[in-house]
């Protein structure tokens, strides 16, 4: 594609999977568009298309032409000074040239401009800033308390609710009355009145034609699209039910009419389309409460004195200030002040942060006890908030593997079903005799069937049961501060047998600690010991050295004045500290100085190395005085992630540069089964692939930058980084807040994920299987199978719900 572009649209008024086939084929069909996948459950499509061939508007007129709409924007402001045509065509252009506007009109009488614009690619304060940068400035603030799509979507449900009211109103004292005549509860002369019949045609009809005009207009575009959805069913068997009582009441047909049974059908589906839309609200919750973490109101430090601005105002550089218990508005670096911060909300880690003068703070996080000023680093789209809110929902659009199977299937089920139906009431009708002593005619009881077979079956359980359970589960991830890019990897991720980590920064802390401090003299203790070493490797950029300084400064140890330093590189070092001649390094640097090591010294150090731990020699004025093992220790809950990976049934290896002594002391520490040491990060790659010859399922666990090969070629890529990795991250699992705990618990939410889908696809399966026979075989009421269809749908996405209760 010469200039490739990818978008999400939010559509409006999809029901079930034939419904996201149709939206698919039409965008699909699309010249310029390159692919289009769209998922049920969070009511988006993704498109990939090529900008210079097809525009936005027409990827909208095309999702209409398919009989559903996209949630757009609207946002109207007045300019203040805007009074010349020239300015008026000039703000038109600049506004027209925003990704994601459709629509934008300057209006020199009245100062105001008026832009349609899609939520999901651009938001009301970046067409402010828009506007802001060819010279004009919008009178209104921007609201982001208020979300354009979430409020299309609340506009639906309410629709969907007026029409269940209005429905329940005409259908209620139908059916009351209907039944009342049936058991004989009416008077005899009020139950066979001429008009009592006509009363059932009036309160039938504008059920059948009002409330369910979209079951027409929608089944009607949707085999103009060359596919049959839901709406195709209810529309063929309400009217099979409506039409059928209007030729028994017009004299057509002897028999018993059966209004309140199309009447009741409309009603209940209705009924199941309200429950099922406000359940579908609640899938999507964890990305809204993410939505709305981020404050509204910033502080900034201009000319010397603080003033409170729209957070969408802030730009990169601006200096901001956060008091205690204020939410942090855009990610900056801090400036001056020491606080604890709260970053559950972004990683899961209920345990506040500590920050001071250069640590990295992060848009919607709390500021607990302390005044932090910063610079703002990252404003708007750019912030880490942004981009997991992004990440989640590209996972929540994409489609699991298990979801081909119920596509499959969702593509000729309604024809099927059709298909079915008719078999039904030709079986009825012209094979199956009808009881002497029965009431009904053989029309009516064929037509009865008929309709019983059209409206149990349901599609919607089918094309709702992978995307709504992805949904949900995708959004505890991010709760517990797991990030899943893409739903495929959460499936996979149920699946797995082996689990290898990188060694260091990911198994360990990744930066060389001092472990052990041994003073070989009686009048020298540990501390000084620490403390001359420590004033001799000052300035040192060893991280040997480096990890001794850090020792020294963790203890508050005030160091010497060092002089006549000299170092041997790769060997050690010569200094004169607090008038002692000291040397540091290994044992053949301290032999050039003919430094004697006695053999309980030997036995020491040999020991701290049989520990993986390297040791390093001190003497002072030629007499051998200490030693100080170095170690980059394993994190704190490395053991304990690694036991609960084998308490869910999987082996877990390590892969490491490492020689084999090292690799195995570590190993033994962590209680971990596989190790692979010696390896280039080529050669991690390489031990990836020989285990998956073997039918392994692997997830490959590192920090997600240097391990990329690795992560790539694993079944799943599990990145262990902090807010700043998460975007750049090769890895579909990414833990934002750095914890290996998170290991074994996004693979518990993959299998809790991976068991709710099989679950929610058997029902949809089971359901169809055993009910589309039963109501074909005569033993369902069209009423009963209608109420049995819209609890099928809605079972599928409480089910799904239950995920929220994941720990």
């Amino acid at each position: 594609m010469a200039n490739p572009k990818q978008v999400s649209l939010p559509i409006i008024g999809m029901t079930c999977a034939n419904c996201v086939a149709a939206v698919e084929k039409s965008l699909n069909k699309t010249e310029g568009v390159e692919e289009a996948s769209v998922n049920l459950s969070s009511e988006r499509a993704s498109v990939r298309f090529d900008s210079g061939k097809v525009q936005l508007s027409a990827l909208v007129e095309h999702i209409r032409s398919a009989g559903y709409d996209v949630a757009l924007g609207d946002w109207n402001t007045a300019i203040s000074g805007l009074s010349d045509p020239t300015d008026a065509l000039h703000l038109e252009k600049a506004i027209d040239a925003v990704d994601g506007v459709l629509y934008a009109k300057a209006n020199i009488g009245t100062e105001k401009l008026t832009v349609r614009y899609i939520p999901t690619i651009v938001s009301v304060s970046e067409l402010r800033q828009a506007v802001q940068k060819v010279g004009f400035r919008p009178a209104d603030r921007a609201n982001t308390e208020v979300d354009p799509e979430e409020t299309a979507r609340q506009h639906e449900i309410s629709r969907q609710r007026r029409m269940l009211i209005i429905a329940l109103a005409f259908t209620l004292p139908l059916f009351v009355l209907s039944m009342s005549r049936d058991f004989n509860l009416l008077p005899s002369a009020l139950a066979h009145a001429p008009w009592m019949d006509w009363l059932f045609f009036a309160l039938a009809t504008p059920v059948q034609f009002y409330v369910g005009a979209s079951y027409y207009v929608n089944g009607y575009k949707s085999l103009r699209n060359g596919s049959a959805n839901m709406d195709v069913l209810v529309a063929l068997g309400t009217s099979a039910a409506y039409f059928y009582s209007l030729a028994v009441l017009l004299g057509v047909f002897s028999g018993h009419g059966y209004f309140e049974t199309s009447a009741t059908i409309t009603t209940l589906v209705r009924l199941g389309k309200y429950l099922e839309a406000r359940a579908k609200s609640g899938a999507g919750e964890a990305i809204r409460k993410l939505l709305f973490l981020r404050p509204k109101q910033a502080s900034l430090i201009r000319n010397g004195a603080e003033v409170e601005v729209n957070v969408d105002d802030v730009v990169i550089g601006d200096i901001v200030v956060v008091h205690p218990g204020e939410k942090i508005p855009v990610d900056g670096t801090v400036l001056d002040g020491e606080s604890a911060v709260d970053e559950s909300m972004l990683t899961g880690e209920s345990i506040p942060v500590s920050k001071e003068k250069g640590s990295a703070v992060f848009g919607a996080t709390l500021n607990k006890n302390g005044r932090l000023v910063f610079k703002a680093t990252k404003v708007g789209k750019d912030t880490i908030l942004s981009q997991i809110i992004q990440l989640v929902e590209n996972a929540q659009a994409s489609k699991a593997p298990i979801q081909n199977l119920a596509d499959k299937i969702s593509a000729v089920f309604v024809p099927i079903v059709i298909g079915i139906a008719v078999v039904t009431f030709l079986i009825w009708f012209f094979l199956i005799p009808t009881p002497s002593t029965g009431s009904i005619t053989p029309l009516a009881r064929a037509v009865i069937n008929m309709v019983a077979v059209l409206v149990i079956a349901c599609p919607c359980a089918m094309g709702l049961a992978t995307p709504t359970a992805v949904m949900v589960g995708t959004g505890k991830g991010a709760e517990l501060g797991i990030l899943v890019k893409d739903s495929a990897s959460l499936e996979e991720a149920g699946s797995l047998d082996t689990i290898l980590f990188d060694k260091t920064g990911t198994l360990t802390r990744g930066a060389p600690q001092v472990t052990d401090l041994i003073s070989l003299r009686s009048d020298l203790s540990d501390h000084e010991l620490l403390r001359l070493t420590a004033s001799a490797e000052t300035g040192s950029e060893h991280p040997l050295g480096e990890a001794i300084q850090a020792e020294a400064l963790r203890q508050n140890l005030q160091l010497y004045e060092v002089s006549e330093f000299k170092s041997a590189a790769g060997k050690g070092l010569r200094a004169t500290v607090d008038g002692k001649q000291i040397l540091i390094g290994n044992q053949r640097f301290l032999n050039t100085y003919e430094v004697e090591l006695t053999d309980a010294a030997i036995e020491r150090k040999n020991s701290l190395e049989a520990q993986a731990k390297t040791v390093i020699l001190i003497a002072l004025n030629n007499q051998l005085s200490g030693l100080i093992a170095i170690m980059d220790t394993l994190k704190e809950n490395s053991t304990q992630a690694i036991t609960d990976l084998h308490q869910l049934g999987l082996k877990v290896g390590m892969l490491t540069g490492d020689n084999a002594a090292t690799a195995a002391a570590i190993a033994k520490e962590a209680g971990i089964d596989l190790v692979y040491s010696n390896l280039l990060p080529a050669d991690k790659t390489k031990q990836i692939i020989a285990l998956q010859e073997k039918g392994h399922k692997v997830a490959m666990v590192g920090d997600g930058i240097n391990d990329a090969p690795a992560l790539t070629q694993a079944n799943v890529g599990i990145a262990i980084g902090t807010g700043t990795d998460v975007a750049i991250a090769s890895a579909p699992i990414v833990s934002i807040s750095g914890d290996l705990n998170a290991v074994p618990t996004a693979i518990r939410l993959s299998r809790k994920t991976l068991t709710t889908i099989k679950q929610n696809l058997f029902w949809a399966f089971f359901y169809n299987v055993i009910l589309i026979p039963l109501a074909a075989a005569g033993k369902l009421n069209p009423m009963l199978a209608a109420a049995a269809m819209s609890f099928s749908s809605i079972f599928v996405i409480t089910n799904s719900l239950r995920l929220k209760r994941f720990k």
